[in-house]
């Protein structure tokens, strides 16, 4: 079966961004490309943030 040439890594929230870069390199990605996004939620009708969404975007390493 053939891997993907890239994918997306989402960092856990009880993650660090050491251990998402780790988990990358063992699934046999590096990291291309990074994005963040605010993750809100509705509190009495406002928009609150809970955390930062961190994604890694990983490519596969040719063997």
């Amino acid at each position: 079966m053939s891997q993907k040439k890239t994918i997306w890594f989402e960092v856990g929230e009880n993650e660090n961004i050491e251990e998402c870069l780790e988990r990358m390199h063992k699934a046999g990605y590096i990291p291309a490309g990074r994005k963040e996004e605010p993750l809100f939620t509705e509190v009495n009708g406002e928009k609150v943030p809970i955390r930062q969404l961190i994604k890694f975007k990983g490519q596969l390493i040719e063997k």
